[in-house]
């Protein structure tokens, strides 16, 4: 039997190496994800129903410690703009409402309001008292009405609790951007019942919700990212004593 010349041996083995680099390449491409994929290289939450990413995300929601929550809320018609920080031993932020805004700080279970005194004339300030809540934290009183309204928006697990739920049949709804963070969006009803962005980088935590009905938008920045909230000086604090006046 006539021996193969060496030459041609070498070249067809080179032949063979780059067919094998070719169809491997070939396979990484059709199944583990290439450039046409939009989940390659994500956390892989994109590729699940809609059921699974909205409990995914609540689940990732739920287990951070902190967050910072900004952008509209319309409850009872009345719009609320909020800017807040949240987590499980307090809040911090502000919230506009109205042409007003006001502070809003939680530490523990004690609620403080700073205003300054337009903003207390308007809620009904008498005897004097808009000019000693001038700029000042005022706590409120566990019982006041004002209490139970305001301190919601500074509850991490009672704001998210209220906010997290799309209404309707759920579904996914393409892949975008928020920020430069991709996103998998899932809807309610088809965006009647809400539109959540959710993300796909890292943990799958909320970015953005439309909240069903035109109830507002908000976005969602800073997951996990502690901060801190302390009583402020006795020096910048008034008790009122009695039940504020109605805000």
């Amino acid at each position: 039997m006539t021996a193969m010349p060496r030459g041609r041996t070498r070249r067809t083995s080179l032949v063979t190496a780059i067919g094998a680099l070719a169809a491997t390449a070939a396979m990484v491409l059709s199944g583990c994800g290439g450039a046409d994929d939009p989940d390659a290289g994500t956390n892989g939450v994109g590729k699940l129903p809609a059921a699974r990413i909205q409990s995914k995300s609540r689940a990732a929601a739920d287990a951070a410690p902190a967050v910072r929550l900004s952008g509209t809320v319309v409850t009872s018609g009345r719009t609320y703009e909020l800017d807040m920080r949240l987590k499980t031993g307090g809040g911090t932020g502000s919230v506009t409402s109205q042409g007003a805004t006001f502070k809003l700080l939680r530490v523990g279970r004690q609620l403080y309001l700073k205003a300054d005194s337009d903003f207390w004339n308007h809620a009904g300030g008498h005897d004097g008292a808009t000019g000693k809540l001038d700029g000042k934290y005022v706590k409120v009183p566990q019982g006041d009405p004002a209490y139970k309204k305001f301190s919601g928006f500074t509850d991490k697990a009672v704001l998210l609790d209220g906010l997290l739920t799309l209404h309707g049949a759920l579904a996914t709804d393409g892949h975008h951007d928020q920020s430069g963070t991709p996103t998998i969006r899932i809807t309610g009803d088809k965006g009647a019942g809400g539109t959540l962005e959710v993300s796909l980088r890292g943990e799958p935590y909320p970015l953005r919700l439309e909240r069903a009905g035109g109830a507002g938008t908000l976005r969602f920045s800073d997951w996990g990212r502690d901060f801190s909230v302390a009583e402020p000086a006795g020096s910048d604090t008034v008790d009122y004593g009695r039940q504020l006046p109605t805000s």
